[in-house]
């Protein structure tokens, strides 16, 4: 066992990018260029000599074509150094949480003693694909030698070869999108129209006092786009929703659902990151930690039989054991909210006992959700959710919240597409 096996790993510092609906504010920006903002960000607020990063780890579900390892192109556009190792993970949208993960994984094990996790999304650069004919067509084209050959190759073109297959976002398994998904778990656990409306207009009011009272700008950065604006604040938080104003909304998913676009997390563009560490290294180079990671957890279920965002129930006891504590320890609860009705569906989860007896065999409920240490700042549904960076969002918000209460414990909860749950304990010191 390394001796560095025991000994917490803690996050210094980090910083996020305002997060904008998709193809707006940050239209004209790659991935790279965004995830470069928060490595350079991150580094700055820490005082850190970038030449001391061993690794670096960034999470995108949806990478360019031309750059699939963004996390190296995210380094090469922060100006650190070009010595650092980089690789890019994908665990859907628990993807910068899982970068965490990993470094922290190497950190423990002794193989690195710092580290910066992170993720991107940029939904802005998505391009539209092509058939596996026209593929090939092209390909066959590109190929050719001959003028002739070429010319008896365009006289097969067809104008059908360039109808786009629009991107979306399925499950390959169910053939659902998320959001069908979504709207059959909230029926599932009975979860009404008024009361996800309800959820996402508290979401957006504390998410608008949160920026009012300068919450935000302890972790997030400006961004200066390619057209010369400065984006500083997030975009979709609106302060003069209502239930009113929602209840108007038609289902987007199933005539007869209840997930509208008000209740829902929008596509959104931006990127966060963290810098970690051993805790003795961060006292060594005089650097005083956010908080320490406590435990990680994670679940998978069958998407052909449970719903598909619910992971994140079946990973809470697992987190809670490893940390060593018990619902009633948590001082804060921070949920991704991809839908208001797939947070509605997990709370009632946690609560049931009946949930907890026929899914997990345990005779008690996870816990009671204390609404007032719940999402306390707004969540996804206002913030936005650019999907590799929502995982580095959570613990910054998270850690920064403690730090303001003076409390201690807080957990980190993310549902992610194909049946998957990530649950991190975190401490603040």
């Amino acid at each position: 066992m390394s001796p560095n096996q025991q000994e917490r790993v803690v996050v210094v510092n980090g910083a996020r990018t305002p997060f904008a609906r998709a193809r707006t504010a940050f239209k004209k920006m790659p991935p790279s260029a965004l995830g470069g903002v928060v490595i350079r960000e991150t580094i700055a607020r820490s005082g850190l000599d970038p030449a001391l990063v061993d690794e670096i780890y960034f999470g995108i579900v949806s990478p360019p074509s031309e750059g699939t390892n963004v996390a190296r192109e995210a380094l090469f556009d922060s100006g650190l150094p070009s010595t650092i190792p980089c690789t890019t993970v994908n665990r859907y949208c628990a993807s910068a949480a899982e970068a965490a993960s990993g470094i922290a994984a190497k950190i423990q094990s002794g193989q690195i003693d710092i580290g910066i996790a992170g993720g991107v999304e940029s939904i802005s650069s998505i391009r539209a694909l092509f058939s596996e004919q026209a593929t090939d067509f092209f390909q066959d084209f590109g190929r050719m030698k001959s003028p002739g050959q070429k010319l008896g190759h365009l006289s097969k073109f067809k104008p059908a070869l360039l109808a786009p297959h629009a991107p979306g976002i399925k499950e390959p398994t169910t053939g659902l999108s998320m959001g069908q998904s979504g709207d059959l778990m909230a029926r599932l656990f009975k979860i009404s129209r008024e009361e996800q409306d309800k959820f996402a207009v508290d979401s957006h009011l504390k998410a608008h006092d949160a920026w009012e009272r300068g919450f935000y700008r302890t972790h997030v950065v400006g961004v200066a786009t390619p057209d010369g604006k400065v984006v500083d604040r997030d975009t979709d938080v609106r302060a003069d929703t209502s239930v009113e104003k929602l209840a108007k909304l038609k289902p987007v998913f199933y005539k007869d659902g209840t997930i509208t676009a008000g209740n829902a997390s929008p596509l959104t563009d931006g990127a966060g990151a963290v810098l970690l560490m051993r805790e003795s290294r961060a006292r060594e180079l005089g650097l005083k930690p956010l908080g320490a990671i406590r435990s990680i957890a994670t679940a998978g279920v069958d998407i052909q039989k449970e719903p598909l965002l619910i992971g994140p129930a079946y990973a809470m006891p697992k987190a809670l054991k490893k940390a060593g504590i018990t619902w009633n320890d948590l001082d804060i609860v921070e949920m991704h909210e991809a839908f208001a009705g797939q947070v509605l569906a997990t709370i009632r989860a946690i609560e049931s006992r009946e949930w907890a007896k026929e899914k997990l065999g345990q005779d008690e409920a996870i816990g009671k959700v204390d609404l007032s240490k719940f999402n306390v700042n707004g969540g996804s549904i206002p913030l936005g959710h650019p999907f590799g960076a929502t995982g580095a969002r959570m613990i910054l918000q998270t850690l920064h919240e403690l730090q303001l209460r003076k409390k201690n414990l807080g957990l980190i909860s993310i549902c992610a597409a194909g049946g998957l749950g990530m649950v991190m304990v975190v401490e603040a010191l």
